[in-house]
């Protein structure tokens, strides 16, 4: 029966591409770009449209919009798009969740894993280390709450580098500038040079929810839409777990 429906699918969508295939263009956050790549080859090659994706921060996202620039679609956290919709930069009610993630630590490839696995031991880990990475994007944000919480903002705080808008905390990483990073699961565990340790601890752990949102520009909106139906079928989950998400 799954394959019947994964068939169905595709052959809806296939239907729709004879109609006249289209371009959408994308502007998306990293967090679910390895996923999205994949499940991208897939829906071009069932429905017959094309896909052109950039991909940069959420600072970069932002400012882009702000200045105007046109798309089809846009992805990126969930409270985001909700901001681009009262900015009326994208359509009320266009908003799809697509997938979540936590947010993870991870070293320079070779080097020894800390203890992370409880809220004491994340201290111990963050108070030893030389220097600590963080983002520009949710996770940074995040995280910066979270150093308060474990009450040790102000003495990690001439230790903490933060990445410019779209650059990957595993580039900290893997040349040395950071000993130790935080950044979305998805964003760690697929980056060269670099050894993903673990989650937050539970405790600290927070989800963070990716979605779509059409643009209130967009030239292919009804294609946009049929991609995002794609993204959220039940058959895309398995891609988007294998990722280091899971399915929102």
């Amino acid at each position: 029966m799954k394959t019947a429906a994964i068939a169905a699918a595709a052959g809806g969508l296939l239907v729709s591409s004879m109609a006249g295939a289209a371009e959408i263009d994308v502007l998306s956050t990293q967090a679910t770009q390895e996923a999205y790549l994949e499940l991208v080859a897939q829906f071009e090659k069932a429905s017959g449209h094309k896909v052109s994706t950039t991909f940069t921060g959420t600072l970069n996202v932002q400012k882009r919009l702000s200045d105007g620039e046109r798309y089809d679609l846009i992805i990126m956290a969930g409270p985001a798009i909700d901001e681009q919709i009262q900015l009326g930069k994208a359509v009320a009610g266009s908003r799809v969740d697509i997938a979540k993630s936590g947010a993870g630590l991870a070293v320079r490839k070779g080097a020894a894993k800390p203890d992370i696995g409880s809220v004491d031991a994340l201290k111990k880990t963050l108070l030893a280390a030389k220097s600590i990475g963080y983002s520009t994007g949710p996770s940074g944000l995040y995280m910066l709450s979270v150093f308060e919480k474990l009450g040790i903002g102000d003495q990690i705080k001439g230790k903490l580098k933060q990445t410019s808008s779209g650059v990957f905390v595993g580039t900290l990483l893997a040349s040395g500038e950071a000993e130790v990073g935080f950044q979305q699961i998805s964003e760690l565990v697929h980056f060269p040079g670099i050894d993903y340790v673990g989650p937050l601890p539970g405790e600290l752990q927070r989800m963070t929810v990716f979605s779509a949102g059409v643009h209130s520009r967009a030239a292919q909106a009804d294609a946009a839409r049929a991609f995002v139906k794609f993204l959220t079928a039940p058959a895309a989950a398995p891609v988007i777990r294998k990722h280091g998400l899971e399915p929102a």
